[in-house]
Formats: structure tokens, sequence, C-alpha cells
């Protein structure tokens, strides 16, 4: 059996510790992983040269979000996880709506207006409309985006108003800011429908915990409650593999769902073989 990992086409390498894990693992399972940027323009329609390339693997783990090449790989081999459910995850009001009606406790979410026109004024109406439903400070949030960027908190209505009118013509939200969850919330990952543990991030100053903005990471225990929302939530979502974090409010609240979470600082803080069950999990479903 042999797998494809597809990065970025624009990633500065290929050799991050995440790939490293999970060709590590699948190594041991005796299963040959190849990696490769997403440079090689797979979503084209006509012909079969891409088609031909494909052929000798079996599997692939999408590390990437462009949706037309996952779409069109999606076709010749099974992907990890699914073209819709990274798509599902990638743009958050879509992650908020489809889990809407399952019974999981979410921060209240309004969309943003979209305008088709940068010259446009936000008129004060939108303004209070969204301090009337989520009050100040408010979280303002791209759709689309990762490791904390596109996320922004609004504390005034001036302050409000400049970030719906940079955002206005791209896909964006607004959140109700937990000031109980200031600065940490706690990251879950499951895999194959199953939790594997948690750890709860904290920012060093930031009202955002992610890692990647400086934030640390310690193993926790998690909740019963929290664990049935996860394993729920992947299962809405169709995900083999995620990472959901959850902020503390009266209530755990799922914020995000991330279909390929960073497991790095979750593995080295709770010393769990993230890549490893990964691995194990897909050559159960290949199997």
């Amino acid at each position: 059996m042999k797998g494809l990992i597809v990065v970025n086409a624009y990633a500065k390498t290929t050799e991050t510790r995440q790939v490293l894990r999970l060709r590590e693992e699948f190594f041991k399972l005796g299963v040959s992983t190849r990696v490769i940027r997403n440079d090689c323009f797979f979503a084209r329609v006509g012909g079969d040269e891409c088609a031909q390339k494909l052929n000798d693997y079996d599997f692939c783990i999408y590390l990437d979000k462009d949706k037309y090449a996952s779409r069109v790989l999606s076709k010749h081999m099974r992907l990890f996880n699914s073209a819709v459910a990274i798509e599902n995850c990638d743009d958050k009001m879509t992650t908020h709506i489809l889990l809407s009606d399952s019974g999981i406790p979410m921060p209240h979410t309004v969309a943003g207006l979209l305008c088709y026109d940068k010259t446009a004024e936000i008129p004060d109406s939108a303004v209070d409309g969204v301090i009337d439903a989520l009050g100040l400070p408010v979280i303002v949030k791209q759709a689309y985006g990762s490791m904390g960027s596109g996320v922004f908190k609004a504390n005034t209505k001036k302050q409000l108003l400049a970030l719906m009118q940079k955002f206005k013509c791209e896909p964006h939200l607004f959140q109700k800011y937990i000031a109980s969850s200031h600065g940490r919330d706690m990251r879950v990952i499951v895999v194959g429908g199953k939790v594997l543990g948690g750890i709860e991030r904290r920012s060093n100053g930031d009202f955002r915990s992610n890692i990647g903005l400086g934030g640390s990471a310690t193993a926790v225990a998690v909740p019963r409650e929290v664990q049935d929302y996860a394993v729920k939530a992947a299962s809405v979502l169709g995900l083999d593999y995620c990472g959901l974090d959850f902020l503390y409010g009266d209530t755990f609240l799922l914020c995000e769902v991330n279909s390929n979470a960073f497991f790095d600082a979750f593995e080295g803080a709770t010393n769990i073989n993230v890549a490893g069950a990964y691995a194990r999990h897909i050559l159960e479903i290949m199997r």
C-alpha cells in the first residue's frame, strides 16, 4: 500500500514536524508515503495526465485547503479528510450552520453582511444590529483563516465599524465574546470517532490562545460532555481526524473545528501518539 501526503503549493518546506511524524508512523506500519506540494495542477478538466500520475497511490492525507484539487484527487483515491469535510471546516460560518441543530453548545454567531462594492459605506443600523445581537466586546472573524489569523476583538462601536468596513467584501462573521475564556481554550483531538485527549491552551497576553501566537499547552482531562460534543461534531461534519476548540463558559462552548489541526504541541504536552492513531485509523479504513 502506498500513500500520498499533499501540502500547500507555497509551503516553504514539505518536511514539517506534522509530515515527518505521519511518515514515521506509516513506516512503522510498513506503508510507503510520498510528500508533494499541491503545485501539480491537479484541478484540470480534460485529458488523463493527472489520473495517470495518481495510479500508484491508494490514499491521500490532504493537508491543504484547495477545494478544487481535493475534489479532483477524491475521484482517484480515498482522501483523509474528505474534500467535503475539509470544505465544511474551512468556512467557519458553514461549520456553525451545519452544527446548529446538533445540540452542541456554541457561542452565539452571526454571519457578516457581504458587500460587492468597495466604495459602499457601512450603515449605522448594521453596526447596531451586531451590537444588539451580541453586545460589546464582540469577536470578528474572517470565515477563512487558521492559527488565529483573521480573528479580532472589537471593544467599541468605532472599532467594530472599522472591522466591518475592512472585511465587508470578504466572508466574515461575528461571535459573542466569552470573557471567562479570555486567552484560553481546550483543544480536543478526535481520530476515527474517538477522543484521544485534550490540552488547555493559554496565551501570553492575547485574547487568542493559539500556540502559533505564543500560547502554551498543558494536558488536561476532557470532561465527558466535551468528549460527547467532540465526537458528535466530528460525525456530523464527516471528519476522520480533527482538532476541536472549546471555550470555557457556563458550559463548554464549541468555537471552531479544524480538519487539519497541527498536533506537535498536543503530542508534546500529552505524550499521546496522534500520528500513530491517525495512521492506524487510515489503514483500518483502507483494508
